[in-house]
């Protein structure tokens, strides 16, 4: 029997991840009211949590325990980092040499350029990863603590640093409704938008950080495009919604409040999860520009979602280089290579063939068409953001939904090459090419 590749197995880990976390929610101690869930709601309530997508059919402060969510910050946790990085301190803890086969799966668990190396970088992810949610814990307890008690403070200071650095949207608040109770609460939302930020720029833009500190133009191509497309996003996103919801989901602010929550929705829009406003008041321009970051989601490699900053810049770049009648895509003073933009098509496309697939069976089943696309926009990009339509999705909708989740977080490209069989060039010759209209 041959051994399944890289990507079978990393999709395989996230399925028995799922499968595990499913097992332990389903059981009467994850639950307040003694009573076992649903399985369907148990797998979905899994799958949200190991691919850190925050769609939820049960409010998690209210329905799960201190043990469920316990669980379900361990499947946040290892989703975010990766089931492979994640069992990295295990492995060096009982001194196993790391072989070649665990290497390759490292480089796909953080995404590395490379296998040479891959070890020193799975460990910067994880000393990046126990940092960056240690201080945003330490920060989060000066909100938590004076309101819920000093024990109840740190654990919920805990849980939503690890929330938010893996880009899950999970909250402890017991509203229902994220985290829009305390959409005016400066501490709480900028610590949260900085620990959405630095999961969302990935571990090998933190690399180049460690390494070679400010000195920008060290810094692989990869992490220039990473940080300098998420900068712009960001300032583009937080001004698109200071006009687009003045009068709509941001009425009755004042500025500073204002500029807070146009901030906060920029971010969260990058595979976050957590909502400071009721995501079904959003203007109709506020809701297309939600789809687009939501399409465009975080940095490669990364704990977010979506077809990835980097994918989106390759689009925009052979887009102008084509109008510009360029045979390279340039950028940097670096030439981008063909496999790689024609992998950037090829990913971004089969993303949107699945949110269209996904949404025509939520319409199907009786959903409204903009809360379905919003829906299977946010599950395929592991969102995590909502029209209030989750909990209420019927039972096929909610497998479709799953699969998206799950898609999204491993890649619907590495998903679709796992369950197909590859196909070798015989003796190294092509086909005769012949040309046709395009456009």
């Amino acid at each position: 029997m041959r051994r399944p590749n890289a990507v079978q197995t990393l999709a395989l880990g996230f399925a028995l991840l799922i499968l595990a976390g499913a097992c332990l929610l389903v059981l009467p101690v994850s639950s307040r009211s003694g009573e076992s869930i649903p399985w369907t709601n148990a797998v979905f309530t899994a799958a949200s949590a190991s691919c850190v997508t925050g769609l939820t059919v049960y409010d998690t402060a209210t329905q799960f325990s201190p043990f469920g969510q316990a669980v379900l910050l361990v499947l946040i946790q290892i989703g975010g980092l990766g089931f492979v990085t994640a069992s990295l301190p295990a492995v060096l803890l009982v001194r196993r040499r790391v072989g070649l086969r665990q290497r390759g799966l490292l480089r796909d668990s953080v995404g590395a350029l490379q296998i040479g190396g891959v070890v020193r970088l799975a460990r910067r992810a994880l000393l990046v990863s126990l940092l960056c949610e240690g201080a945003g814990a330490a920060l989060l307890a000066l909100w938590f603590c004076p309101r819920y008690g000093l024990g109840r403070g740190l654990w919920m200071a805990v849980f939503h640093a690890v929330s938010a650095f893996c880009n899950a949207g999970f909250d402890l608040l017991g509203t229902g409704t994220s985290i829009t109770s305390a959409a005016k609460e400066p501490l709480l939302n900028v610590v949260l938008m900085a620990l959405i930020i630095c999961g969302g720029l990935g571990f090998l833009v933190w690399d180049d950080v460690l390494t070679h500190g400010r000195h920008f133009r060290r810094w692989r191509l990869h992490s220039k495009m990473a940080f300098t497309a998420t900068m712009i996003l960001f300032a583009a996103g937080a001004v698109a919604f200071w006009f687009l919801e003045a009068e709509h989901a941001f009425a009755g602010a004042d500025g500073p409040s204002r500029a807070l929550m146009a901030a906060f929705q920029s971010v969260t829009a990058r595979t976050a999860g957590f909502a400071s406003v009721d995501q079904a008041s959003l203007s109709q321009g506020g809701v297309l520009l939600m789809l687009v970051l939501m399409f465009v989601g975080a940095a490669s490699g990364s704990t977010g979602g979506g077809v990835k900053v980097n994918t989106f810049a390759v689009l925009a770049l052979g887009v102008r280089a084509r109008i510009r009648r360029q045979d390279d895509v340039n950028v940097f003073r670096r030439r981008l290579d063909e496999e790689d933009i024609h992998k950037a098509y090829s990913t971004a496309s089969l993303y949107l063939f699945g949110v269209l697939a996904g949404c025509m069976v939520l319409c199907v089943q009786g959903a409204e068409l903009t809360d379905a696309l919003y829906e299977t926009f946010s599950a395929m990009s592991t969102v995590g953001l909502s029209r209030n339509l989750t909990a209420s999705l019927p039972l096929v909708s909610k497998w479709t939904v799953i699969l998206m989740m799950f898609a999204g977080r491993v890649g619907s490209m590495s998903v679709a090459m796992a369950v197909t069989k590859g196909q070798d060039a015989r003796n190294g010759l092509r086909y005769v090419p012949e040309k046709i209209l395009i456009g």
